[in-house]
């Protein structure tokens, strides 16, 4: 099954905090994650630069952290949300009204755009997306071992029957590997990078994996 981009939030077996982005595409396959200036990026592989001019939504931060907060999204709205959550906002009302402001993206597909926030002093996570049919936000808890995800496609809808378990993971690097080829998302088809970020004890630690080799 073809989902598009994924994010995921979720606990592990030892309780701590996971979010996790997969960047799956059938159109744009030539993108990579790096780390710029502290976040994870999302750029076009060395000489496909000009896939930009054909769709502009193909290069953005997907993931901010800082000591408190980790946020994952699928497209220049993790920056504003981040950006909220800095300044003091809840993170119902920064996923809320970011999304709601920026609206889904008005590609040919009309993609969605999905995000995934964590707060490690209230242990609270939240799922968010913007549909051309309405906006979802939701805040939750989760039992240790335990995430749910959300996709721009087919499993776009904030749902229970999103979730998971055998969430048994110790380092950032396992949880960039494990959205792309364990759990549910060995499911599904097309990965080409993923990104995430782990709990620590005085922050976050960040991973990210692509999958395609470049020179």
């Amino acid at each position: 099954m073809y989902l598009g981009r994924i994010v995921a939030v979720g606990i592990t077996k030892t309780n701590r905090i996971s979010l996790m982005y997969r960047v799956s595409s059938r159109s744009f396959p030539n993108r990579v994650i790096k780390k710029i200036n502290g976040a994870l990026s999302v750029i076009p592989t060395p000489g496909s630069e000009s896939d930009i001019y054909q769709n502009p939504y193909i290069s953005y931060n997907c993931l901010r952290h800082n000591s408190e907060f980790a946020v994952v999204g699928n497209g220049t709205h993790t920056d504003p949300i981040f950006e909220k959550l800095e300044s003091g906002m809840s993170i119902r009302d920064s996923l809320t009204s970011v999304l709601f402001g920026m609206d889904f993206e008005h590609d040919d597909y009309s993609t969605p755009r999905i995000a995934a926030v964590a707060s490690r002093m209230s242990k609270s996570l939240a799922l968010g997306i913007i549909r051309s049919d309405g906006v979802e936000v939701k805040v939750f808890g989760l039992e240790p071992d335990n995430y749910r995800y959300l996709s721009t496609y087919e499993k776009n809808q904030i749902s229970v029957h999103n979730s998971g378990s055998g969430f048994d993971l110790s380092s950032s690097e396992e949880a960039s590997r494990f959205i792309v080829d364990q759990g549910e998302f060995s499911n599904f088809i097309n990965p080409v990078s993923s990104a995430s970020a782990i709990e620590t004890d005085t922050g976050f630690e960040i991973s990210f994996n692509n999958l395609q080799k470049t020179s």
